[in-house]
C-alpha cells in the first residue's frame, strides 16, 4: 500500500474512478468533444457496437444543450439520480481542444452545482488551459501519459497536432511529453486531483510502467491507472495482456503510488454505478419530438 493512501483517502471519497465507493457513487460521461490534436496508434474511435466498451466510443456526439438534457433525464432515472456524483467528459476526443468542453461545463455547473466535475485528457493543452478549469471548479483531472522518453513516444502516437501544425516521430511526442509533466503540475498546484492512465503495450512501453509511476507522484498525481492495452488500430495484431500480467504490474506500481484496479474503460458515453451502466436507449428524450437518448449521431470532426 503506498504512503498516499491515508492522506488522500477523505478526497477521494466521492469520486468513483478515484477510490470512491463505485459501488454506491455515479458518474455521467458527456460526449461533446469529437476533436482531438494527437493520434494514439491504438486509438479507434470510427464505429460503434452497443455491446462495446472502451474508451471513445459513443453512439452519438451531443452539442451542449443536449448533453444538459441527457444529464437531467439520468438525474431522473431511479437507479441514475440518486447515485449521481460525476459529471465528467471523456471525449471521444480531447476535451480540452474543444470548447464545447467549457460550455457544457458552465451549464452542468449552473443547473447541478452540487456535482463534482472532472474530466480526461492528453495532457496537450492542460497547463494552458487550467486557469479556465479552475474558474468552473473542475475537482479531478485525469491525464493519459504512455510514454516517459521521445523514443517511446513515437511508437505509440502517430501525429501530434502542436501550433496548427501536425508533427510526428519523436519531434511531435517531445512536445506532448513536455506539456503533460506541465500540465499534471499546473493541477496539482491547482489543486485538483490529478490521476495518471496509463495504457500497458507489451513490447512498446511496458519497461517504462514503473518510471511513470514514479514520476506521476513526483508531480503530485494522487493515483494511477494502467490499462491493459485493447488490440486496436496499428496495434491490432498485438495481444491484450492477461489479467494475471495486469495485477502483477499494478502489484508492483502500488509500492510507488496509489492504484486504480475497478477501472472499467468505460465509453465516451457511459452513465451509472461502474459496471452497471443505464442504458440510455430506455431513457425518453425531453422536447415535443420523441425519441431516445442513444440514437445515431454525427460523427464528424473526430480529429482537429
Amino acid at each position: 500500500m503506498s504512503a498516499n493512501n491515508c492522506s488522500s483517502a477523505s478526497k477521494h471519497s466521492g469520486h468513483p474512478c478515484f477510490g470512491g465507493n463505485h459501488q454506491k457513487a455515479g458518474r455521467i460521461h458527456l460526449p461533446v468533444a469529437p476533436g482531438c490534436n494527437i493520434k494514439c496508434g491504438f486509438c479507434e474511435r470510427k464505429f460503434d457496437c452497443a455491446n462495446e466498451n472502451r474508451p471513445g466510443v459513443t453512439s452519438r456526439l451531443l452539442s451542449p444543450e443536449e448533453a444538459l438534457d441527457r444529464l437531467r433525464m439520468v438525474m431522473a432515472h431511479p437507479e441514475g439520480g440518486t447515485n449521481m456524483r460525476v459529471v465528467g467528459i471523456a471525449g471521444p476526443g480531447d476535451p480540452l481542444a474543444n470548447e464545447k468542453t467549457f460550455e457544457t461545463f458552465r451549464l452542468v455547473k449552473k443547473h447541478f452545482p452540487q456535482l463534482m466535475l472532472c474530466l480526461s485528457t492528453n495532457g496537450m493543452l492542460l497547463a494552458e488551459r487550467i486557469d479556465e478549469l479552475k474558474e468552473l471548479g473542475v475537482h479531478s483531472i485525469t491525464v493519459t501519459m504512455n510514454a516517459l522518453t521521445p523514443e517511446v513516444g513515437a511508437k505509440v502516437y502517430e501525429w501530434v497536432k502542436v501550433d496548427g501544425k501536425r508533427l510526428s516521430g519523436e519531434a511531435g511526442a517531445r512536445v506532448l511529453l513536455e506539456r503533460q509533466m506541465a500540465g499534471v503540475e499546473a493541477a496539482v498546484a491547482a489543486g485538483m486531483l490529478v490521476k495518471i492512465n496509463t495504457v500497458y503495450i507489451p513490447g512498446i512501453n511496458d519497461h517504462q510502467t514503473l518510471p511513470l509511476a514514479v514520476t506521476a507522484r513526483k508531480l503530485g498525481a494522487r493515483m494511477m491507472n494502467i490499462l491493459p492495452l485493447i488490440p486496436q488500430g496499428i496495434f491490432r495484431g498485438r495481444q491484450r495482456p492477461s489479467d494475471r500480467l495486469m495485477d502483477l504490474v499494478r502489484n508492483q506500481a502500488e509500492a510507488i503510488i496509489d492504484q486504480a484496479r475497478h477501472c472499467n474503460q468505460c465509453r465516451a458515453d457511459a452513465a451509472g454505478l461502474i459496471g452497471q451502466d443505464i442504458d440510455l436507449c430506455s431513457l425518453k428524450k425531453p422536447g415535443p419530438f420523441p425519441g431516445t437518448l442513444c440514437g445515431a449521431g454525427s460523427k464528424e470532426g473526430l480529429s482537429i
